[in-house]
């Protein structure tokens, strides 16, 4: 993938959430922020990680590698940050706990031996995931009443909106348009369902 390479007009139609985040998670955000920190940490190193499976998975396919390869680099240089922020604070990073967004988005993913569909969805669940992330951190950014966390967090969302594109992107590259557009359109409305369903703690990014 080329920097200067621009995003399709699909892609930029299908892009957005369809739920916003509850207003209260900020404000238990604020006051959990070792648990929030953690949790954090541990998203960054999950997307890290991620990317080094797709890497792994479709070694064949070089534009993926090679965008992806800087991905896993940045990532692991945000767990780093995160880590950096909880020493500097004197707070401990504790244990990983069990993603329920995440593991609903997975239960969603086509699976089986259809290589283009399961690639579809490994490739729109770390957009959605990223999406999704990008949103909190701008919730973070907007409204935590420190001023260095407000900024600790627009650069952050900074970033992770251009990786949801990236996802997007790679999806295109590799599959028809439409196709594209039709099942990003399903994992939006299914990803709105699930935020219904989880509970609003501060404790978690998602």
């Amino acid at each position: 993938m080329h920097p200067e390479h621009e995003l399709s007009q699909d892609t930029k139609a299908i892009l957005g959430l369809k739920l916003p985040t509850d207003p209260r998670w900020v404000n238990l955000a604020e006051k959990s922020l070792e648990e929030i920190l953690t949790d954090h940490a541990y998203c960054e190193q999950k997307a890290a990680t991620s990317c080094i499976s797709l890497i792994q998975r479709y070694s064949r396919r070089e534009e993926l590698v090679h965008a992806l390869a800087p991905i896993v680099t940045e990532e692991w240089g945000h767990f780093r940050l995160v880590l950096s922020e909880l020493q500097k604070r004197g707070l401990k990073l504790g244990q990983q706990r069990k993603d329920e967004y995440v593991q609903a988005l997975l239960d969603f993913q086509i699976t089986g031996n259809a290589e283009e569909k399961r690639l579809l969805d490994q490739l729109l669940t770390m957009a959605m995931i990223e999406a999704r992330s990008c949103e909190r951190f701008k919730r973070l950014s907007d409204g935590l009443e420190d001023v260095y966390m407000k900024n600790f967090y627009r650069r952050f969302m900074e970033s992770e909106a251009g990786h949801y594109t990236l996802f997007i992107e790679l999806a295109e590259l590799y599959i028809d348009k439409e196709k594209v557009r039709k099942r990003w359109n399903e994992w939006l409305e299914y990803e709105a369902a699930v935020m219904k369903t989880i509970t609003v703690r501060g404790d978690r990014i998602h």
